[in-house]
């Protein structure tokens, strides 16, 4: 590998949104895989669903307050739990919109399958919008 090649890789490394994007796609697998674990032992789609997202939930805290937004999560205390529930208002701000994108789909004759696509690219910007120019915005920024 290259000189060139080797300083690219650092400058993607060094990313925020890249770093962001490899956290969401873990906290997916972990929603979707935990999601087809439990249907596959038998619960139902609802509740089964419901485990899975919260799991992402919390796998997308761990991911982004240690590989992505490390530098501006607050140290403990309120200001650790206030941040903690603005990241899950933001998940839950994003749920909603998968919600109403793929229901309105459903409504409208659509595939929801294509819909929920969609769902997640909106879903996806709305979070990130929310959790970098809010949750974890830096002390600067208050």
């Amino acid at each position: 590998m290259g000189p060139r090649m080797t300083e690219l890789l650092v400058k993607l490394r060094d990313l925020r949104f890249l770093r962001y994007i490899f956290a969401s796609v873990g906290a997916l697998a972990v929603d979707v895989g935990s999601f087809l674990v439990l249907l596959a032992l038998g619960m139902l789609a609802a509740p089964a669903s419901a485990i899975g997202y919260s799991l992402g939930i919390l796998a997308h805290w761990l991911l982004s307050s240690r590989a992505v937004f490390q530098d501006t999560v607050a140290e403990r205390g309120m200001a650790r739990t206030r941040q903690k529930a603005l990241f899950v208002a933001s998940a839950l701000v994003g749920l909603g919109l998968t919600i109403a994108i793929v229901g309105a789909a459903d409504w409208a004759g659509l595939d929801p399958r294509i819909a929920k696509g969609f769902a997640i690219v909106a879903a996806f910007t709305v979070t990130w919008l929310l959790r970098s120019k809010v949750v974890f915005r830096g002390e600067e920024q208050v």
